[in-house]
Parts: structure tokens; sequence; C-alpha cells
């Protein structure tokens, strides 16, 4: 039967809705989808027996992580025959979470790539263990597995992001000098020092999910990266003439990075991830109109882990 609710149950979801909706936009790299498994967990928590939650964080956690899970595994038929890279949405995030470097590594463009590379069960476990400091047994309770499979799941993701995660050993400030730099070269057509900024093997993704005109595989080396940016300021580009285009810094993903627009729409963005000595390694470009809504909407994110 279900309980009618309160203005201060109310309140009690409210209060835990950005970890909420951090913990699904980690697990599914999508805004819409992140958004939608934070209103079904309203749903179950209004038809809950609120009366018998001793901590309402740790269970609407469970709640949304589940949903998220069984959203994530929904949608594995339709990354798989993506055309192109699948790139995760990327979301305006404010000063506070690129202060805190492991907030900010955590929400990463760079890892939310790897955790794509794993199973749906794997990257709950790992974003739930790793990123919020569930125990192995709470887990288990939320995405309904054996302590022992949660535990297995777990020390896999690790071993698996380990090995595959971008090293953040570029000063934040570095980073930020080298994306203004970047902006204005890329703007300026200036493809000397776009080549000064660039790391010899440097790689470039870009996702246009088959909607815009978009490379379908990764462009490799710093000549040819740089000539690719440097012809922003000289051809059309989805139909923008150049005097028309606006490239500026904004914060995506807890760093640095750039959003391109014309009259009336977002067209693309860039976020980087950089080597010990700053030089760009490796560059996200998100340009499929269908990932940008969250950019466009202006609405910056707070996606601090507790």
């Amino acid at each position: 039967m279900t309980q009618p609710y309160s203005d201060r149950d109310q309140q009690v979801f409210n209060q835990h809705r950005n970890l909420l909706f951090s913990a699904a936009y980690r697990i599914l790299g999508t805004v819409a989808d992140a958004e939608d498994a934070v209103q079904d967990a309203w749903i179950k928590w209004s038809a809950a027996d609120r009366s018998q939650v001793a901590d309402p964080k740790a269970y609407l956690a469970r709640i949304a992580s589940n949903l998220a899970l069984q959203r994530l595994r929904s949608t594995q038929h339709q990354r798989e025959t993506y055309v192109g890279p699948w790139l995760p949405e990327p979301i305006l995030t404010a000063g506070d979470t690129a202060d805190d470097v492991t907030n900010a590594e955590s929400v990463s463009t760079a890892m939310l790539v790897v955790l794509e590379t794993l199973s749906p069960l794997e990257r709950a476990v790992f974003v739930l263990k790793e990123v919020f400091g569930f125990s192995h047994a709470e887990i288990a309770e939320a995405v309904e597995r054996s302590e022992t499979a949660v535990r297995q799941a777990a020390h896999r993701a690790r071993e698996h992001v380990r090995a595959r995660r971008p090293r953040f050993t570029a000063d934040r400030s570095r980073q930020r000098d080298v994306t203004e730099r970047f902006l204005a070269a890329a703007t300026g057509g200036d493809i000397n020092t776009l080549m000064e900024l660039l790391s010899p093997d440097v790689t470039l993704w870009t996702d246009g999910g088959g909607k815009v005109r978009q490379a379908l595989r990764p462009v490799v080396g710093a000549q040819t990266v740089a000539a690719w940016f440097a012809a922003i300021g000289e051809v059309t580009y989805q139909g923008v003439e150049p005097a028309e285009m606006n490239a500026a810094l904004a914060e995506i993903n807890g760093g640095p990075g750039v959003v391109f627009s014309g009259p009336g729409r977002v067209i693309a963005t860039v976020t980087f991830d950089f080597d010990a000595e700053g030089r760009i390694t490796t560059i996200h470009n998100i340009a499929n109109p269908d990932k940008l809504q969250a950019i466009a909407d202006g609405t910056t994110r707070d996606v601090r882990t507790p």
C-alpha cells in the first residue's frame, strides 16, 4: 500500500537529488537517462514505506543506481550499433568540481569513456565503490547480486580502469592556460601554436552519431589534428559560416573545455586530456546534436560526491 508522502519526504528527496543524478550520470553517461532514473527513484520513494528507511541517502542512492543499471543494460545495443565513436553526453559543471581533483577525474570525459568499456554491472559497481564509497554489502543490495559477485566485479573494474585511465598530472591552472591558447590558435588558424600545444601522438575522437559529418575513426598525430582545428576559422561547418561561429571557454565535465556555437544553437563541445607537461594528448569532440541539449540549456550541474 502506498504511503502518503509529506513535504518532509519531498524535502528529503530534494536534498539528495544532486547525489542521485551524479551517480546515475556516471553510470549512464547521458543526461536524459540519468534524469529519468532520478524521476523513477522519486516514484519508488513515494511508494515506499519510508518509516522503515533508516538511512534515506543510502536508500535513495541504491534505488537510483539500480534504475540506472537497468537503463544502461537496455541501451547497450544502441551503443554497440552507434555510428562512429560513442562519447558521453557533456555537461557544464561548477568550479567547485574542478577544484577537487578526485571529483573532476571521476566525471571527466576521459573517465566516462573508460567506464563505457566495462560491463554494465562492473560500471555500476565501480561508480558506487570507488566514487561514492559504498561497501560491497550495500552495493550487492543495490544491484541485486551476491556480495561475492560484487567483489569480483569491483576487482575486474578496478584493474580495467587502472590500466586505461589517463593520468591527471598537469596542473589545473596549466590546463586552463593551454585550453585558452588552443582556443585562440584554433579560431585564429594558427597551426604552429596548435602544434606546440599538442602531443606528437595526440588523438582526436569525434562523435557525430551519424547526425552530422564527423570522422568515424580517431584522427591521430599533431600535424593532422592541428590542421583539423586550424580550419575552423576558414571553412563553413554544419552550415555555419566562420564569421558566425562563436567559441567560448567553459567548464565541461570537471575541466576546461570549449563550446562552439552558431546562431541559435550549440554546434559542438571539445574537452582535453593532458600529459605531465600540459600538452594535449586526447581531444574529445562531441557534435551529435542529440547530445548537446544539456549544454544548450546552460544548466550547471553539481556532480560533486559527498
